[in-house]
C-alpha cells in the first residue's frame, strides 16, 4: 500500500453512454435466452453507431429471442426516446448476425469445466460500506444521480449520455478529501449561451447544485476542490449519434475503478460458464468476505483457469501491506480453497447466476451493490473459523456511509 500523500483517479459513464448502451443490449439478449433456457451458451456482442446496431455473437439455445424487441425496449428504458438526442426505438436500424458456440468450446465446458483460459481479479476495501474504492463509487453515483435528475425531469434538458470522474487526495492509504470532480452531461441546446459554444454559468450552478452537490458534500469537499462541468463546453451530441459504441470497452469503470487490475475479459453479453464473468464475480465475493471478516483493510483475489479444467490452476490473495497479526496471504489462500466453491459450476450454483439478472449488471459497475448474490459476507465467518481466528480485530472505519 502506498505511503505519504497521493491521489487515485475513477471515472463512470451513465447507462446512455454508447459502450453502455451496447453492454446492456448484449446482456439483454443473455437475460432473454436465461429466462426461457436456464442453461443456453451465449456469448453476444455489440455494436451501436448512429442509428445502426449490430448483434452479433455466438449463441447456443432453445429459448426464441426477438433481438430486434430487446434493442428497442434497451433503447426506451434508457431514455432515447426523442430524435434530439440521435436514435430512437423506432427509427434505430437493428442487424442480427448471431451464430452458435463452436463445439470445440462446447465439448469442455459440457463436461463442467472453464469455458476459457486466464486470470480473474476480485478486490475489497474498507473505504466505504460497500467495501469498494472511494473514487469509484462517488463517479458511480454521479452518474446515478445524473439520471435521476434528468427522468425526475429536476433539470429536464440533460440527456441520457454522461461521464463523470473523481480524484481523491490519500495519506498513507486513507482517503482524505476530493480534489477535482469532472461531469459532462448531454443536454439540450436551451441552455447554451449566445455564443452556442458553451452552456451557461447558471446551468452550471444548476447542475452543481442538483448532481455535485448532493453526492458529494462538504464532508469531502472544501474550496479548493475543481469541479469541472462540460469542460469541452457543450455536449449536445451523445450517445452512439455522437461516438460508435462496442460491448465491454469500460472494464475498469465495471470493476475497480483502476485501484485493482482487471483480469481476463469483459463482462456483458457472456452466459456464467465464461470464467471471465462467473470467476470475477466469485473473487469479488472471495474478497469481500476477507475484509468483512475483519482480516485486513484491503484484499486482492487473483483465481487463474485453464479451458476445459475445473479447479483453478491458482489462487493468490494479496493484503497490500493490510493484514491483522498474525493473519498471512498463504493460510488465507488455503483457507479460501476450503471454504469458497471455485469450479465453474459449483460458482454458478453458489452465486445463482443463471438467472435474467444480467442487464441490470451492465451500468453502474457490477460490484458494490447489495442486490446482487457475489456481495454476500455470508462466509466471513467461516473464514475466520478456518483460520483458527475468534476474536475481531480493529480495522479502518469506511469513510464513506
Amino acid at each position: 500500500m502506498s505511503k505519504g500523500y497521493y491521489e487515485v483517479t475513477s471515472e463512470s459513464v451513465a447507462a446512455g453512454h454508447p459502450d453502455k448502451l451496447c453492454d446492456q443490449i448484449s446482456d439483454g439478449v443473455l437475460d432473454a435466452v436465461l429466462r426461457d433456457d436456464p442453461t443456453g451458451r451465449v456469448a453476444c456482442e455489440t455494436f451501436a453507431s448512429c442509428n445502426l446496431i449490430v448483434v452479433g455473437g455466438e449463441i447456443t439455445t432453445k429459448a426464441d429471442i426477438d433481438v430486434k424487441a430487446i434493442v428497442r425496449q434497451t433503447l426506451k428504458d434508457i431514455g432515447y426516446t426523442d430524435p434530439k438526442f440521435g436514435v430512437t426505438p423506432e427509427t434505430v436500424t437493428v442487424l442480427n448476425v448471431i451464430g452458435r458456440q463452436s463445439a470445440d468450446i462446447a465439448q469442455g465446458v459440457d463436461k463442467g469445466g472453464a469455458g476459457d483460459q486466464g486470470l480473474m481479479v476480485g478486490f475489497a476495501c474498507r473505504e466505504t460500506n460497500e467495501l469498494m474504492p472511494l473514487p469509484l463509487m462517488l463517479a458511480h453515483r454521479l452518474v446515478r444521480r445524473q439520471r435521476e435528475v434528468r427522468e425526475k425531469q429536476i433539470l429536464g434538458y440533460l440527456g441520457p449520455d454522461a461521464k463523470s470522474q473523481v480524484t481523491v487526495q490519500y495519506l498513507d492509504g486513507r482517503p482524505l478529501k476530493v480534489t477535482t470532480v469532472v461531469l459532462s452531461t448531454q443536454h439540450t441546446e436551451d441552455i447554451l449561451d449566445k455564443s452556442g459554444r458553451q452552456i451557461t454559468e447558471k446551468a452550471r450552478k444548476e447542475i452543481i447544485e442538483a448532481i455535485v452537490n448532493p453526492v458529494i458534500g462538504p464532508r469531502l469537499m472544501d474550496s479548493k476542490t475543481r469541479i469541472l462541468i462540460n469542460p469541452t463546453g457543450k455536449f449536445v451530441t451523445g450517445g452512439p449519434a455522437g461516438d460508435a459504441g462496442v460491448t465491454g470497452r469500460k472494464i475498469i469503470v465495471d470493476t475497480y475503478g483502476g485501484v485493482a487490475p482487471h483480469g481476463g475479459g469483459a463482462f456483458s453479453g457472456k452466459d456464467p460458464t465464461k470464467v471471465d464473468r462467473s470467476a470475477a464475480y466469485m473473487a469479488r465475493c472471495i474478497a469481500k468476505n476477507i475484509v468483512a471478516a475483519r482480516l485486513a483493510d484491503r484484499a486482492l483475489v487473483t483465481v487463474a483457469y485453464a479451458i476445459g479444467v475445473a479447479e483453478p490452476v491458482s489462487v493468490r490473495v494479496d493484503f497490500q501491506g493490510t493484514a491483522v497479526a498474525n493473519v498471512t496471504e498463504e493460510r488465507v489462500a488455503q483457507a479460501v480453497r476450503k471454504v469458497f466453491p471455485l469450479t465453474p459450476l459449483a460458482i454458478i450454483n453458489h452465486l445463482k447466476l443463471r438467472r435474467p439478472i444480467y442487464r441490470e449488471t451492465a451500468a453502474y459497475g457490477h460490484f458494490g451493490r447489495p442486490e446482487f448474490s457475489w456481495e454476500a459476507t455470508d462466509k466471513a465467518e467461516a473464514l475466520r473459523d478456518a483460520l483458527g481466528i475468534k476474536n475481531s480485530s480493529k480495522l479502518q472505519a469506511p469513510v464513506l456511509a
